[in-house]
């Protein structure tokens, strides 16, 4: 019998990448998954190539997002894995649009769940799980405008829930989870190669090839599993080729 058998898990950002599998981590794992994007295309091909995936077309960053998703299933694991491309341009070349895309789209959709999760509130014991970066932890490279900080603020968000949770009664557990190296296959890793060439002239495969300690997409899906099924002690945790451990 797996880990999560009998839970409902929701992954927000679930369609591709690191959120698809943590998706199908959870599945292995006995849970009943809902996998919610705003890609309809790449929802319907999780699901043709993923027996038992439930899958929900919805924009996270829309207010009503929370209320169509707990419609659809009210989970007992909530994971917030969306998130929009990080700009990869120096500071003084990008607009404020462009600075501040992970804001309107990481940050805002962390809100939304939360502030949903604690209103709601969703049922004792619920995990709510939101997925960082190790930029949040070292500043990232000086080309991703906003990023580094949108990712630390989802860290503090974590924190603040926790905070109304405790203050409130509710018995909901908050966590957020930074993976710590870039990972090539990934959207978000293939802008952050492509952003050194371009910024600093490193080739994709010299940049790959220097990296230690790697974690993989299905590293971070253990790792959630994990924060979902364990009773680590903190909220603010990382993931990298060595495993699972707080954050400093």
């Amino acid at each position: 019998m797996g880990s999560l058998q009998g839970q409902n898990v929701v992954v927000v950002g679930g369609s591709r990448g690191v959120g698809r599998s943590i998706a199908e981590a959870a599945l292995g794992e006995g849970a009943t998954v809902l996998a919610v994007a705003r890609g309809e295309q790449a929802l319907a091909e999780f699901a043709w190539e993923t027996s038992g995936i439930k899958t929900l077309a919805v924009d996270a960053t829309v207010d009503s997002a929370p209320d169509q998703v707990f419609a659809a299933l009210e989970p007992d694991v909530l994971v917030i894995c969306a998130g929009a491309l990080p700009p990869a341009a120096p500071v003084h070349e990008l607009s404020w649009e462009a600075f501040s895309a992970n804001w309107e789209t990481d940050v805002k959709a962390s809100f939304l769940f939360c502030r949903a999760a604690l209103r709601r509130p969703l049922k004792p014991g619920s995990r709510i799980v939101l997925i960082s970066s190790g930029a949040a932890l070292s500043g990232g490279p000086p080309f991703c405008g906003g990023y580094a900080g949108a990712k630390r603020m989802q860290m503090f968000l974590a924190g603040y829930s926790q905070k109304e949770s405790d203050r409130l009664g509710l018995d909901l557990r908050f966590m957020d989870l930074a993976p710590m190296r870039i990972m090539p296959g990934t959207g978000v890793g293939k802008a952050g190669i492509d952003g050194f060439e371009n910024y600093a002239g490193i080739r994709p495969a010299d940049f790959i090839a220097a990296m230690t300690d790697m974690q993989t997409p299905a590293d971070v899906g253990r790792a959630v599993v994990a924060l979902a099924t364990g009773k680590s002690q903190g909220s603010s945790f990382m993931v990298s080729g060595s495993g699972l451990a707080p954050a400093a």
